[in-house]
């Protein structure tokens, strides 16, 4: 009879073992068929699209996260053919992947239109200079090089002061033709047979500025992607000085990369306007200045090789928004960082 009992034990675990496992299994395919019903609701009624913000509040929806922000990239971008460099526009949308109704339409180009309305254009002509003083306005800088060419082969006596000046304005200055500047500028009695291109004014952070190029012995990389917000040599009310430098847009506490291979010879805040930032001496006077960062990684004295992370983006110091400010510079003197990176 014990023997008995004890096998009548065992098959009643098993059979609540069995009920259980079958309750469990019922259970799962249950779930199982609710999230496919779940599922097929969602895709039947909803698709999956972009919130689209604008300084944080939500102006439209998107499908094509990537078209549009390549239509406003494009629109920022420089436009030859007016003599615009770029367009500086307030704030870039935001995207967040969310699902929309089907009945509700995205609205592409009504996003499109809010975020590029009232946007300033920037335009970038050339400036012939006489003894460092503005003389007359052209559109290109072929132009610009075919005046002084042509006051080189007439021997013109002012050919050494005279220069071509790289210049961005929010109002493009009335042009003179080719044949007029040469005769105005014109100079008899040539002593020297030299044409000296004149450096941009002198900003607060540098000795001076140009915009021609220089070669710099080294190769650079982009030290943050973005979108670049203010150029090189630009005038606007947000500073008192030339922009001796470039404005890379990113978000708060991107890595921030070394350009080049070089020694840190400043990390901190000096309360110049740049808030926290680095200098990197990459050797034959040539520095990289990164500046605005809201954290410095890298210490003075330190040697960074090319694309370690030295900051992160911030807005210390004189800024408006998040961004990298970047400077090229060799011997004290500025140049357009464009001439090297991005």
């Amino acid at each position: 009879m014990l023997i008995k009992k004890g096998k009548g034990i065992k098959i009643n675990i098993l059979r609540k073992i069995a009920i259980t496992t079958r309750k469990s299994l019922k259970l799962l395919i249950l779930v199982f068929l609710s999230a496919i019903i779940l599922i097929g609701v969602v895709v039947l009624f909803y698709n999956p699209t972009y919130e689209v913000k604008l300084n944080g509040e939500i102006i439209g929806y998107t499908s094509n996260k990537s078209g549009l922000q390549e239509k406003i990239n494009q629109y920022i971008a420089e436009d030859e053919k007016n003599n615009i460099a770029f367009k500086q526009i307030d704030a870039m949308p935001t995207y967040e992947l969310c699902l929309l109704k089907k009945d509700v339409s995205t609205n592409d180009d009504e996003i499109y239109s809010k975020v590029t309305e009232g946007a300033t254009p920037y335009y970038k002509y050339y400036a012939i200079t006489d003894d460092k003083k503005e003389k007359f306005y052209v559109a290109t800088f072929k132009d610009a090089e075919k005046i002084i060419d042509e006051l080189e082969e007439k021997d013109s006596a002012n050919q050494k002061a005279l220069g071509i000046l790289e210049k961005y304005g929010k109002e493009l200055k009335d042009f003179t033709d080719i044949e007029t500047c040469v005769s105005k500028l014109y100079e008899k009695k040539v002593v020297v047979r030299k044409t000296v291109y004149a450096a941009a004014s002198a900003s607060n952070y540098s000795t001076g500025s140009s915009s021609g190029r220089v070669s710099l012995g080294i190769s650079m990389i982009n030290p943050v992607s973005g979108i670049i917000t203010s150029r090189y040599g630009s005038n606007d009310s947000v500073r008192d000085h030339t922009h001796a430098g470039i404005d890379i847009a990113a978000p708060y506490g991107t890595p921030i990369k070394a350009a080049a291979a070089g020694t840190v010879t400043y990390s901190g805040n000096a309360g110049d306007g740049f808030g926290n930032y680095v200098i990197i001496s990459h050797g034959n006077g040539v520095q990289t200045v990164y500046a605005h960062c809201s954290q410095l990684l890298a210490y003075k004295g330190q040697t960074v090789s090319q694309g370690e992370v030295i900051a992160k983006v911030g807005s210390t110091g004189n800024s408006t928004g998040n961004h990298l400010h970047l400077e090229v510079r060799k011997n004290g003197i500025t140049y357009n960082p464009q001439n090297y990176v991005y």
